[in-house]
């Protein structure tokens, strides 16, 4: 039984109404908390920085299983989605202009375990260099100012071949201890195997992230801007821990529309999953 439509304009509707929703609620949420920044001055930021471990976890750490939304489900559709990444600081103190330099790589995988034999379908390899700068307003922590180099591909040639390398700017803003939000803006280059990748994968990035009650459950909404608004993603995530020690969570993920993984990134998919997250540091920008 098919829950939703696959056709070429899958996903539209849903990703209008999340980008109308998303900027709803980041204006009221920006009226409500306006210039309330966290009470941590220059000082105490530069000390977080360079006092934190130089080697650390860069985005979510998970191990997720789920099946389809968009048709029944079968050994061949359903799968498990694992993902690592780090990042390490490459100077203690900033390199100019107050910002850090980091190596940061992220590695994430699609594991068709239903099947017989349990073959990989894809693996993305996302390697970059991020600068870093800590923004503040009367000398309290506002946010953070980035700009990353990244190449992205899946380590495949002929017609299985996928990759492309793109420039971005991202601005955090860090309304509270439990919420932030960001902006992140893409520019690709270098697209001759497969120059309309970044007409699904996305030219922009927006991403909310709500800890609901305190290191405890966890909300991320992120979205995906294509080519034309009709392309695109939105991932749904919320993760709960469930002993007060660790940095172990139980996860929840919904990926609706493009390119979750390079090899299909022109198919638009919808899939929910659930598994384990180690999750970074709420506020990321260290």
């Amino acid at each position: 039984m098919k829950f939703l439509e696959t056709d070429e304009c899958f996903g539209c509707k849903p990703l209008f109404l999340f980008v109308r929703s998303f900027l709803i609620i980041f204006l009221v949420l920006k009226a409500a908390v306006s210039f309330s920044q966290v009470d941590l001055d220059k000082d105490t930021v530069s000390g977080l920085i360079e006092k934190a471990p130089a080697f650390s976890i860069y985005k979510d750490n998970y191990f997720i299983v789920g099946l389809p939304l968009s048709e029944k489900s079968n050994t061949y559709n359903s799968d498990a989605k694992f993902q690592f990444s780090f990042k390490q600081r490459l100077r203690n103190k900033p390199i100019a202009l107050g910002a850090y330099l980091y190596f940061t790589y992220t590695q994430k995988s699609f594991w068709d375990i239903f099947r017989k034999s349990s073959p990989f379908a894809e693996t993305n390899y996302n390697p970059g260099f991020l600068l870093i700068r800590p923004m503040f307003y009367e000398n309290k922590l506002l946010g953070a100012l980035s700009m990353t180099l990244e190449h992205e591909s899946n380590g495949r040639d002929s017609i299985f071949s996928r990759s492309w390398n793109f420039l971005s700017v991202e601005y955090t803003h860090v309304f509270s201890h439990r919420l932030n939000a960001a902006l992140k803006l893409r520019l690709p280059f270098m697209l001759s195997d497969n120059p309309n990748i970044a007409d699904y994968v996305g030219y922009a990035d927006g991403q909310l992230s709500w800890m609901v009650t305190d290191k405890k459950l966890y909300v991320d909404v992120g979205g995906r801007l294509g080519k034309n608004f009709n392309k695109g993603s939105l991932m749904t995530g919320i993760s709960w821990k469930p002993f007060t020690r660790g940095n172990q969570y139980i996860s929840f993920q919904w990926w609706h529309g493009y390119s979750e993984s390079l090899i299909d990134y022109q198919k638009s998919i919808s899939m929910v999953r659930v598994g384990l997250t180690f999750k970074p540091t709420f506020m990321r920008f260290y």
